[in-house]
């Protein structure tokens, strides 16, 4: 389990007290995790608006009830799902052809270092990363976005959807798979190479499954002898380390857009006034 932070607990303990600064704080400190969480599941940016402030509106309800059972995080995540569902239940018309990008993603300034023909491959091979994530079904998009953008535990995630930690573990796995198969022809990794003799194992499947220590040592040394001599299996696993490791840096926190902010400011400070 992910403790809470020092700082955030001290917020916390004053906020359950009433202090409302303190709360504020609090909840401006995760703001932008949940709307990036938002905008990636319901991959509309009004609904992550809707979604953001009905998040933490309802922590502002709720907060002299949270104990610290979980982290921050994952209270917040949780609450944060729970309005994306309601969300998805009631869109027909959710756009299925790719992710909206965050504001500010065009202003980016370029790396001086790197050249306009690497900077559009990076580009191109970033907005596969936000295609493949937002072609997942939902179920398999919010635990690749939780453990692999966001970083929390297996069992967080299953605390989070409410699935079992193997249901997860299993969901991450295909996820996982899905995405790196749509990234790795941008990535210049060769794999379609000639077969060491013998037979291959699932590399993909189990290096996924050995993020999540669902496989022995004597397995993994077994398949970090087989990629030593088979190119094309260590050309299929770096790809999907490569893919991994894009899905955690191309998604930044998310900048809340000011206008967005200020919408969530003045809801939350007349809730707060009428609480009073």
């Amino acid at each position: 389990m992910t403790p809470v932070p020092d700082d955030d607990l001290q917020l916390l303990e004053r906020a359950r007290s009433g202090q409302q600064d303190a709360l504020e704080q609090l909840l401006e400190r995760h703001q932008s995790q949940v709307y990036r969480f938002g905008i990636k599941m319901c991959r509309d940016p009004e609904d992550a608006k809707d979604v953001l402030q009905d998040t933490l509106l309802s922590v502002a309800r709720n907060v002299r009830e949270f104990r610290g059972g979980s982290s921050i995080s994952t209270w917040l995540y949780t609450i944060a799902r729970s309005f994306c569902v309601k969300k998805r239940r009631k869109s027909k018309f959710a756009p299925k052809d790719a992710a909206p990008s965050l504001e500010g993603d065009a202003e980016r300034v370029a790396d001086p270092g790197v050249s306009a023909d690497e900077a559009l491959a990076s580009k191109q091979v970033e907005q596969a990363v936000e295609a493949a994530i937002a072609a997942l079904e939902p179920m398999y998009r919010e635990v690749l976005l939780l453990r692999d953008v966001e970083g929390l535990t297996a069992p967080e995630v299953a605390r989070v959807t409410g699935a079992s930690v193997q249901a997860v573990k299993s969901r991450l796995h295909r996820a996982r798979l899905a995405v790196r198969a749509h990234v790795a022809p941008l990535l210049g990794i060769p794999t379609e190479l000639p077969t060491a003799p013998g037979t291959c194992p699932d590399v993909l499947a189990l290096f996924s499954a050995h993020l999540e220590g669902q496989v022995s040592a004597d397995v993994c040394a077994e398949m970090e002898r087989h990629i030593d001599s088979c190119p094309r299996c260590r050309g299929a696993c770096d790809s999907l380390k490569r893919t991994l490791s894009l899905c955690r840096t191309s998604a930044p926190a998310a900048p809340v857009p000011a206008a967005v902010q200020a919408s969530v400011k003045v809801a939350l400070r007349n809730f707060l006034a009428g609480s009073a």
